[in-house]
């Protein structure tokens, strides 16, 4: 044992050796920002690819003196966006609207530029509320909604593109993305003829959307599944957190291949979908949140539904340092116990977190109708 752990010491210190070496080239030696993504660059398979990690890892040094959130690249796209975004599901669920509003604007003027939404979450009032607060703001925002189709097919799907803009007081959409891809057989739905694939190419080529993408939050399986078709997808979206690294995990079964390709990932439920494992003293927000982060990710969607949510989330995020490997390993291995039987990742394994709009386009029973 003691000759493996000598050789484990000596490889240790070697690609610390590289990694110094790598990062006093780039002028940033002793940061630590970089420091968790070194085997990235170095093991990268492609310019493009050590480009794209290396511009990540520096983001973060650039702004732990001003205090500002950062900004990330969106995969190939050429645009950057805030590292942390504002979730419409919870934007709608504040106490009332002026608060949403109130949110909403404390969460721009503190450099939260990535807004997300859908066309059914809160039977359509979380963009009705987000339209709203976007009035004399919308150029400071990077704007994304979700098409809701749930295998209904491009003239659904077209209908609700005009329902979002309306319901968001705006001409066109920075990224629309297929919402809840999470039955298995949701990609044959998506990309048969005259599918909702067809209306992220109309919506683009009528200059109403920017960019495309798809979300879901079931099994890293079916995401797979989609990229496997070989759409030009901009973005996906997906959960990542410290519970999802151990079980059934996106984080390490979808998220190298995103970044493979050039794909912005988009990380959700940070807190795991309902903050259980928060509550219990299992991990903090600060970890949660840090963990989500520290990923290869463009930005992580966080759910606030009160100001004193946002300001806990921006103190997280303003100067934002990534977690070093070390301490990320530890998290993994401390939540690992908990992760085993996906108690605080229940959207995988539960149909309770399964939207009535896609349960009863797939014909299942709404929630209200099922045994509990």
């Amino acid at each position: 044992m003691a000759g493996q752990n000598d050789e484990t010491d000596q490889k240790h210190l070697t690609l610390e050796l590289k990694r110094r070496q790598f990062l006093q080239g780039l002028g940033f030696i002793g940061a630590g920002a970089g420091a968790i993504f070194t085997d990235r660059i170095l093991n990268a398979n492609s310019q493009a690819e050590a480009a794209q990690v290396q511009e990540f890892s520096a983001t973060p040094r650039n702004n732990q003196n001003t205090g500002e959130i950062p900004r990330r690249p969106l995969g190939k796209t050429g645009v950057k966006v805030s590292a942390i975004g504002l979730g419409g599901a919870t934007l709608g669920q504040a106490k009332t609207k002026e608060e949403a509003i109130r949110i909403a604007h404390e969460a721009i003027d503190n450099g939260i530029t990535f807004m997300d939404n859908a066309w059914e979450y809160n039977k359509h009032r979380s963009e009705e509320w987000m339209g709203e607060a976007l009035q004399g703001r919308r150029d400071k925002v990077f704007l994304m909604t979700k098409v809701c189709t749930h295998g209904r097919d491009r003239k659904v799907a077209m209908q609700q593109l005009e329902e979002s803009l309306r319901r968001l007081k705006t001409d066109r959409l920075d990224l629309w993305q297929i919402h809840e891809v999470v039955y298995y057989n949701d990609p044959e739905m998506i990309f048969r003829p005259n599918g909702v694939i067809e209306a992220l190419a109309q919506a683009k080529k009528e200059g109403k959307v920017r960019f495309v993408g798809f979300t879901g939050h079931k099994d890293p399986a079916i995401h797979l599944k989609m990229l496997s078709y070989n759409y030009p997808f901009d973005t996906v979206q997906m959960p990542l957190n410290c519970f999802d690294a151990s079980f059934k995990s996106f984080e390490q079964q979808v998220l190298p291949e995103l970044n493979k390709r050039g794909i912005a990932a988009i990380g959700m439920k940070s807190l795991s979908g309902n903050g259980n494992a928060v509550k219990k003293g299992i991990v903090s927000p600060q970890e949660a949140i840090r963990y989500a982060m520290s990923l290869p990710v463009a930005t992580v969607v966080s759910g606030i539904d009160s100001l004193a949510v946002l300001r806990q989330n921006l103190a997280i995020a303003r100067g934002f340092q990534p977690m070093q490997a070390k301490e990320m390993q530890a998290l993994r291995d401390r939540c690992a116990q908990y992760a085993a039987d996906g108690r605080f990742e229940l959207f995988k394994t539960s149909k309770e977190f399964d939207a009535d709009e896609g349960r009863i386009q797939h014909g299942f029973p709404p929630q209200s109708q099922m045994a509990t």
